[in-house]
């Protein structure tokens, strides 16, 4: 009986027997690892993949694709590549699904809905096994669509369907946290910098300020909520309008960390200092947020976890059908960026 040559095999002499030595398991468990096509246990998973980075392991996804019709694509949609949000997404999502075997085709829909449903469309015509969508304005409804003819993951909301796995950091707990955190350092006046109101984290972050206010029995100063739109221009611009409303405020919690930098530069460049004269609190964490000066408190969403988990999340689709993954838990980081407010401290304004 003739033996049926493997579906894996490399570019390189590294050979799929070499990888399951390297790390101490069977040829099949790092052929599971591959495909996703059972569980396998986290550690024996870590020892796979370490030992697969380090051999320069590379399977040979056209032959898997002959031989189940699999392509061992997986399709994102994400928003803006500049971004370094999305980009934080996209090595978590990364680290997952290479040693996996897939590779990703990347399309950005810039929270267009329109040019989101083309680049979905491009997707589905280059045969991807499945979708990761973060976050964006497509309709439930159409991602529900979708779903039925292939396996998707969506960041950014809360959805239940077949074939659909959806992940969403809670955004009003991490906003409420980074607010009483300004709240039990002595700050009652506290301005808030949203994101764009059309997005539902802005909504939720905003939420969670309120809510922040509200249990510590402060009142909201409408007069000290402005909008900004994500990036750092927004955030100076946001800034400018406060001190140019005569806003009387200590502290500031800007919705995400690129609009808190952005605020930082327009306090230094009125000769206002942080946290000495006004405390700063951005969101997200992002990598620069621990090297601004002075290091900036944030709430730390896990980005890159979150997009490992999105990936985790597609190949338990890919696999089963079905996935239990849940998104990480917002964190506050206290860095140095925020003070103790003196009891006779005077207000910005």
């Amino acid at each position: 009986m003739k033996r049926k040559k493997p579906l894996l095999s490399t570019s390189s002499d590294v050979t799929l027997g070499m990888v399951a030595a390297a790390s101490g398991v069977s040829p099949s468990t790092v052929s599971r690892v591959l495909s996703g096509s059972a569980q396998v246990s986290a550690e024996k998973t870590e020892r796979v993949r370490r030992a697969i980075d380090e051999l320069g392991f590379v399977p040979n996804t056209l032959a898997r694709a002959l031989a189940d019709g699999r392509t061992f694509n997986v399709g994102l949609l994400s928003q803006h590549f500049e971004s370094p949000f999305y980009a934080l997404l996209l090595r978590g999502i990364e680290e997952v699904l290479t040693p996996a075997g897939y590779a990703l085709v990347v399309s950005s829909g810039h929270w267009n809905p329109e040019e989101e449903k083309r680049c979905i469309a491009s997707l589905r015509a280059r045969r991807v096994d499945g979708i990761i969508v973060l976050t964006g304005g497509l309709s439930d409804e159409f991602l529900v669509g979708i779903a039925r003819e292939l396996p998707v993951v969506v960041t950014g909301r809360t959805l239940q369907a077949p074939g659909l796995h959806s992940l969403k950091t809670d955004d009003v707990e991490g906003a409420r946290v980074a607010t009483r955190h300004l709240i039990e350092r002595g700050h009652a006046r506290i301005a808030f910098i949203g994101g764009d109101a059309t997005h539902a984290d802005a909504q939720e972050r905003e939420r969670g300020y309120r809510l922040a206010l509200e249990q510590a029995g402060l009142d909201v100063d409408e007069a000290l909520i402005t909008a900004g739109d994500y990036i750092e221009a927004g955030g100076a611009r946001a800034m400018e309008r406060l001190l140019a409303q005569g806003a009387d405020f200590t502290a500031v919690f800007a919705a995400n960390d690129q609009m808190a930098a952005g605020a930082a530069r327009v306090l230094h460049s009125r000769g206002l200092r942080v946290p000495e004269d006004v405390s700063l609190v951005g969101y997200d964490d992002l990598l620069n947020t621990a090297h601004a000066s002075p290091p900036r408190t944030t709430v730390d969403v896990h980005i890159a976890e979150l997009g490992r988990r999105a990936a985790s999340a597609m190949l338990d689709l890919l696999r089963s059908g079905g996935s239990r993954v849940q998104s990480p838990v917002p964190e506050l980081i206290v860095r140095e960026s925020t003070r103790s407010l003196a009891r006779d401290a005077a207000t910005i304004g």
